[in-house]
């Protein structure tokens, strides 16, 4: 079990555990879900949005020569940040 202390701004350090559980560095982004149980699920954002990517692109991906996460992540990024991430 981890446990975290709410700031009075409402801000929580997150245990190293999970922050390597999660794959989470500096800047991250976490996504808070609530489940069909109620529960309150925490995800890496920038995981969860090449899931969806590939979810998205899942049928085309042999039209796109196959892209790896590297590519699809920095399509997301040319996306999210509308630029070109490889000049």
């Amino acid at each position: 079990m981890n446990l975290a202390k709410v700031s009075s701004n409402g801000q929580i350090t997150v245990p190293v555990e999970i922050r390597r559980f999660l794959k989470l560095k500096e800047g991250d982004k976490i996504l808070f879900l609530k489940n069909i149980n109620g529960e309150i699920v925490i995800e890496n954002a920038s995981i969860n949005a090449i899931r969806k990517a590939q979810q998205a692109f899942t049928g085309i991906a042999g039209e796109l020569g196959n892209p790896s996460e590297d590519e699809i992540q920095s399509w997301v990024d040319e996306v999210r940040y509308e630029k070109d991430v490889n000049p």
